[in-house]
């Protein structure tokens, strides 16, 4: 791997990661990009729910049948080596599969089942992509079996990038929506507003205006202070002084919770950059409400499926919620017995089978969630 090849890519990414592109085109455009310095046949670039570490969209590269019901299996049914999920709760790096089977990748379901007889795959390297202390998406790359595997330089190499593949991700959502106007969280629709390069807002939604209120102040007047500094701070990213896409809690005047979030607009040649600000009512991460619902499930049995889903051990789940593990095992043979299933893979399978797999292909929420 070149070293001055690797530092342009870098370098290019990074600006690519705050172009303002939704994440389905900065996926596409950092996959070109990232063969350039770790050369692969084909590869993977998905979305995660931080709230779950779920896959929620992806887009891919030099894979003649996409096999997504497949690759669902095997990530969420098969009891597999570098999940996604189990990645996402160890906090490593890049993982090579031949590594981490010991030298024998027929160790995994998804090399022996998947990888080396539909696609002819030999090596594989996987990464979460995270940012602010979420996960926001993941990344896999293949090369075909024959081939020369992944060395751990590569790997080194791509792990460093995962912050600004994540904050490409996170800024693409944010972007998607706006353009999307789904932000709804009022009768009002949307709270999105437009500033031009002087800071100044040049466009608003009715139900900005009223959030702008809510928090102590005026679209077309004085703007409340945390507004003004995320505006300031989504420029800093623009410009590649910041590596993480602002986003603040703010409470209003009325008592309630809202988050604003801000991310700079990509422009048409010397354009000067805008910035679109949204507003939302803080919330839970939206697939838990869907559990307890389909489930019944208690408010105590709710907060232990919300560790469940996030990949918590049980010690994890006890110790955050102040119980005895004991404790949180007959909270969950209880939810067990509701939902049907008989472990937490079981779980995760029918949390994922019923709730995401169906979403797949719809547009993303700046949450990570669908929006819908």
């Amino acid at each position: 791997m070149a070293t001055m090849r690797a530092e342009t890519v870098r370098t290019r990414l990074d600006a690519l990661s705050r172009a303002g592109l939704s994440w389905g085109e900065f996926g596409e455009n950092a996959l070109q990009l990232l063969t350039k310095a770790v050369p692969f046949d084909s590869a993977c670039f998905g979305t995660i729910d931080p709230a779950t570490t779920m896959v929620t969209g992806s887009v891919k590269t030099g894979l003649d049948d996409p096999c997504e019901a497949e690759f669902a299996h095997h990530e969420y049914v098969e009891d597999d080596v570098s999940l996604f999920s189990d990645l996402a709760r160890r906090n490593v790096g890049a993982s090579i599969l031949h590594e981490e089977t010991g030298g024998d990748p027929r160790r995994s379901s998804r090399f022996r089942d998947l990888f080396e007889p539909v696609f002819g795959l030999g090596h594989e390297m996987r990464v979460t992509l995270r940012t602010g202390g979420d996960v926001w998406g993941g990344l896999a790359i293949y090369r075909r079996s024959g081939g020369s595997g992944f060395s751990p330089a590569e790997a080194d190499f791509i792990d460093g990038l995962s912050g600004m593949l994540a904050l490409g991700v996170r800024a693409g959502l944010l972007v998607g929506a706006a353009e999307r106007q789904e932000l709804c969280d009022s009768a009002d629709g949307p709270a999105v507003l437009t500033f031009d390069h002087t800071n100044a807002v040049c466009q608003a939604t009715v139900a900005a205006e009223r959030r702008i209120e809510e928090l102590g102040g005026a679209v077309w007047g004085e703007l409340p202070q945390p507004v003004l500094a995320i505006v300031a701070t989504a420029r800093a990213l623009g410009a590649g002084r910041l590596g993480v896409v602002p986003s603040v809690r703010v409470r209003s005047r009325a008592g309630r919770w809202l988050t604003v979030h801000a991310s700079p607009l990509s422009g048409r040649g010397d354009t000067p950059t805008q910035v679109v600000v949204t507003i939302e009512l803080s919330g839970a991460p939206e697939v838990v409400p869907l559990v307890v619902a389909g489930f019944g499930l208690t408010a105590r049995e709710r907060d232990v499926v919300d560790g469940v889903l996030r990949g918590a051990t049980t010690a994890e789940i006890a110790k955050s919620l102040h119980l005895s593990p004991y404790t949180v095992q007959d909270h969950l043979k209880v939810v067990f017995d509701k939902a049907g299933v008989s472990s937490r893979r079981e779980l995760t399978s029918k949390v994922f089978f019923d709730h995401y797999a169906p979403r797949i292909g719809g547009s993303l929420s700046q949450s990570g969630w669908f929006a819908e």
